[in-house]
């Protein structure tokens, strides 16, 4: 029984299961319908298409941009409020766990290569901030501003830019689309090229759109200090070793960004560490809390 637990707690389960949850409508991927029930206007926490035809349920960044575009008829705070609920608990360990296109990135940077690439800090410090400026941007600046005479906005970032659309729903309609196939042009041929680049830039570089692309990891980063599920070090154990900044997918500076912005909590420092360091549970985060409930006291 414990071999079996062992074997189901595992990361890479956990995300393939997710995936596979989150994306269950097998069936449509062969006759290239997209299922539109009412489990479609549930927002799954992760990055996952609304188009894709496996999907049973909404991209909540997708959703998020929708909502924005329709402000002037009235603004839906559901979307916005799951993203809080999911951020004030979790943080980033839905990055970690439960995001479909981040367990690709996954399995990419698992291909074996001569050599995986790695950013020098001062500038991987810079290209991190991206991410944030396309949140801004495509997500929430054009959907607002960019409304049709009809009060309906372009979903910005699906159209231009998010490789796990293009990925998950515009290779599978197309393949399965005759006339989707006939009708396609220059967007879909920069959207399939964008996607060809991030995926194979993946392979070198550990989760590349995580760290530098994805709107939906810059929303949940800024709950990562707060949430209720935390990391924590123990630096009385700590030796500085470096074992855990080596295996850290993020390649943050584990002892000293533990928890940070970046942190996906994937857990991985916490099994390679060799003193039992580095927790992580709902109490850390709790603890936390009073610590500073009592500080300020």
């Amino acid at each position: 029984m414990k071999k079996i637990w062992s074997f189901l707690t595992k990361r890479p389960v956990i995300q393939g299961f997710w995936a596979l949850f989150t994306n269950s409508r097998l069936g449509n991927f062969f006759n290239g319908a997209i299922y539109t029930g009412d489990l479609k206007a549930v927002c799954v926490p992760g990055l996952n298409c609304y188009s894709c035809p496996g999907a049973t349920g909404a991209c909540p960044i997708g959703a998020l941009q929708a909502q924005l575009g329709g402000w002037k008829r009235g603004f839906a705070f559901y979307t916005a409020g799951l993203l809080i609920l999911f951020g004030a608990l979790f943080g980033r360990l839905i990055c970690g766990f439960l995001c479909p296109f981040g367990f690709i990135q996954d399995l990419l940077y698992r291909i074996k290569t001569k050599k995986k690439l790695r950013v020098p800090n001062k500038l991987d410090t810079r290209l991190r901030y991206i991410k944030y400026a396309v949140l801004a941007v495509f997500v929430i600046i054009l959907p607002i501003f960019l409304v049709s005479e009809y009060g309906v906005s372009t979903p910005w970032f699906c159209k231009l830019i998010c490789p796990a659309g293009t990925l998950e729903g515009g290779v599978p309609l197309v393949l399965g689309n005759p006339d989707l196939r006939a009708s396609v042009g220059l967007l879909y041929a920069w959207k399939i090229t964008l996607m060809l680049a991030i995926l194979t830039l993946c392979v070198f570089l550990s989760r590349a759109f995580c760290k530098y692309l994805c709107p939906l990891g810059a929303i949940y980063s800024f709950f990562n200090r707060s949430s209720f599920y935390r990391m924590k070090l123990d630096e009385g154990r700590c030796t500085r070793c470096g074992a855990c900044s080596r295996v850290c997918p993020m390649d943050i500076d584990v002892p000293h960004d533990l928890d940070g912005p970046e942190c996906i909590r994937c857990q991985e420092c916490k099994h390679i560490c060799p003193h039992g360091a580095i927790r992580s549970d709902f109490a850390a985060g709790i603890k936390h809390k009073e610590a500073s409930g009592h500080a300020a006291d």
